[in-house]
């Protein structure tokens, strides 16, 4: 299936039914006085968040979607039929912003969670609202309200525990694939990785879902390469798993540009813990992976671990790693959501 991430729609509410003008007229009935009936709403367009979903591709094939309008209130008393609702269904951790790509509308990171986008317009009155004892036949009524009409982007950042991020060829796929179920294509040379991928990762009775996102270059923060384009995809995560090629010659070169673009990135990811991992190590002997992970330790301060994807040495290590990073995180989100939440008897 193909992936996307970003689309522009254009959404339009209903708008009301006009009120209806009208008089009973039955015979030997005299001066039967006004009956027209008010209008119908228009529809609603929501957006909410449904499971089963895990990419915008719907959207690039329809941009517009408009709710029904209300329909016109009629003789006797009958109010107009009001239009049916639109309903956006979206990925779990879409958001939704305005025209400008920058002003948050809406952050939809539950199953289930529902946004107005534009609100339907009101019915107009008919005449029979506006009798009075000293107008008993009012020869007029209320147009209906116009509908709203908007552009708003979707932008979906999947939701992860823990990302990957490194170089292109760092071996994060092949990390991937052999620590979830997850089926990412594999092969050697950069850039395999086009689009993120999910996996469903276990260790020692517990999971957690972990991104792999095409491999960062210098400069991706200013739009070199493919990786700027998905690194809002590990925004959400709470740790970040940072392999280095082990066989590369320049591997502290290598670990300072990722540092680089992900501080140039902004603090929402050079702010998030990371675990740092020198990868392809059944590529080297013991010294050479040695010599390797105390010139990475020296150059970053942090813990190195060793590991091989191919292989699968030193893989369960990484993961307990990040289980207990990610716990730590998910704890202190639920205690800071648990002070704020109003207080009930």
């Amino acid at each position: 299936m193909k992936f996307l991430d970003l689309a522009r729609v254009q959404i339009r509410s209903g708008s009301g039914g006009n009120g209806c003008v009208s008089f009973r007229r039955e015979k030997f009935i005299e001066f039967g006085g006004p009956n027209g009936g008010d209008g119908g709403r228009g529809g609603d367009v929501w957006a909410e968040a449904v499971e089963g979903l895990n990419t915008l591709i719907d959207f690039r094939y329809q941009q517009h979607f408009f709710a029904k309008n209300g329909q016109h209130g009629m003789g006797s008393q009958r109010t107009g039929k009001s239009g049916d609702d639109i309903v956006l269904h979206v990925p779990v951790g879409t958001e939704i912003l305005e025209e400008d790509e920058e002003t948050l509308v809406a952050d939809l990171t539950r199953v289930g969670e529902r946004v107005l986008l534009a609100r339907g317009g009101n019915g107009g009155f008919g005449n029979l609202h506006f009798k009075t004892s000293t107008n008993q036949a009012p020869r007029h009524a209320n147009p209906g309200q116009e509908g709203v009409e908007r552009t708003v982007w979707l932008r979906l950042k999947l939701i992860a525990d823990a990302g990957l991020v490194g170089l292109p060829n760092a071996g994060k796929s092949t990390f991937l694939s052999a620590v979830s179920n997850a089926r990412p294509k594999i092969a050697d040379y950069p850039f395999t990785t086009l689009h993120p991928n999910l996996g469903v990762v276990g260790v020692d009775g517990a999971e957690f879902v972990m991104a792999d996102i095409p491999g960062l270059i210098e400069g991706a923060h200013e739009g070199r390469g493919l990786g700027d384009l998905f690194l809002g995809h590990v925004e959400r995560c709470a740790v970040l798993l940072h392999l280095v090629d082990g066989t590369s010659e320049t591997l502290v070169e290598d670990y300072r540009v990722i540092l680089h673009e992900l501080e140039a990135y902004g603090e929402v990811l050079s702010g998030k813990p990371r675990i740092l991992a020198l990868n392809k190590i059944d590529a080297l002997d013991e010294e050479a992976v040695e010599d390797a992970a105390a010139a990475l330790a020296e150059a970053s301060g942090l813990k190195v671990h060793r590991l091989s994807g191919a292989t699968g040495k030193g893989v369960q290590e990484v993961l307990r790693a990040l289980r207990t990073e990610i716990r730590a995180e998910r704890t202190e989100v639920q205690a800071e959501e648990a002070d704020s939440a109003p207080w009930t008897p």
